[in-house]
């Protein structure tokens, strides 16, 4: 931690573990460096990167104000899941925010990404440790077969818990924007402040993940409303279930994110099974929805950003 520390401070790049997915590190102050996570990854530079903190003292330095509905959200969900779109402190680089007058904030709920953050002395941007749209890393060998030697070092803190990114809310005065949703339940979110407005999807990003494609594996994704929709005699594709259906597949080419039907559960499992089911010689995934509730909100909206929108169709496969 010490060694990875120092590589923060010296304007390097470093893959750590966070409580949702693993993030891909640099310095918040240090254009070079922030500049150089957009190159490992192949980043666009128009879509905005999220700043970690690790107490509530360094929020004063990336947040020129904080109100009292995003000190409410702070204090009932921090650490954890939960980003929230500040006002833009001018200490942070205009790289870091996409040119926005607003910057992504979260306290990740993590013992290794806190103890980093606390070491380099710094809030940390990192966006996911993965290469720009794909499937985003869990595991430490999922940073290392997507990104190599582009970093300087991966911390290996084993599974992420949550399995699924941030969930993003914008504060503007006492109104509550969804941005994405994630490892916070929106219900969560709503039963503190009211309903969240839901704002339609811009060429612009507001926030990361809000791009129409994105979280994708590297064979095509369909999605299919139920189980009993999927022609499980494909012999070119992989199944990805939410539960175990009452027909016998192809045991080598299904991943099953939940036998209990429980929505963590499969969520921490979503990314792991995509990796492994892309890894396979086959030509498309197909997916079981997953009831739109909870974590299942989270769960659906990445299966369709890897489908690029491709919900039930007459696609072959799918019935």
């Amino acid at each position: 931690m010490r060694k990875a520390a120092s590589l923060i401070r010296a304007g390097g790049i470093v893959a750590f573990p966070t409580e949702t997915v693993y993030g891909l590190g640099a310095d918040a102050f240090n254009p070079v460096a922030v500049a150089r996570l957009f190159e490992a990854k192949g980043r666009p530079l128009f879509d905005p990167l999220i700043v970690h903190i690790a107490d509530f003292s360094q929020l004063a330095v990336v947040a020129s104000s904080v109100n009292r509905l995003a000190g409410r959200l702070a204090g009932r969900f921090w650490p954890g899941p939960l980003t929230m779109v500040l006002p833009r402190h001018e200490r942070v680089p205009v790289i870091v925010t996409a040119g926005l007058p607003t910057v992504a904030v979260r306290m990740p709920d993590h013992l290794i990404a806190q103890d980093l953050i606390r070491r380099a002395d710094t809030p940390i941007a990192a966006p996911s440790a993965n290469r720009f749209g794909h499937l985003s890393p869990t595991r430490a060998e999922h940073v290392l077969a997507q990104l190599g030697d582009r970093v300087d070092m991966i911390i290996d803190g084993g599974d992420c818990p949550v399995g699924v990114e941030s969930t993003i809310v914008k504060i503007e005065e006492d109104v509550c924007l969804l941005l994405r949703p994630g490892g916070v339940p929106v219900e969560d979110i709503e039963a503190m402040v009211g309903p969240l407005i839901r704002p339609s999807e811009t060429d612009k990003p507001e926030s990361p993940g809000r791009l129409p494609s994105h979280y994708a594996p590297s064979v095509p994704v369909v999605i299919a409303e139920s189980a009993e929709r999927i022609d499980f005699h494909r012999e070119d594709a992989g199944f990805l279930l939410f539960r175990g259906p009452q027909v016998e597949t192809p045991a080598g080419r299904t991943e099953v994110l939940s036998r209990k039907g429980d929505l963590r559960e499969a969520a921490a499992n979503l990314f792991a099974a995509l990796h492994r089911l892309e890894r396979l010689p086959i030509r498309v995934i197909i997916a079981e929805s997953v009831p739109e509730r909870g974590l299942g909100i989270a769960i659906m909206d990445r299966l369709r950003r890897a489908a690029a929108g491709a919900i039930v169709g007459e696609q072959e496969g799918v019935r």
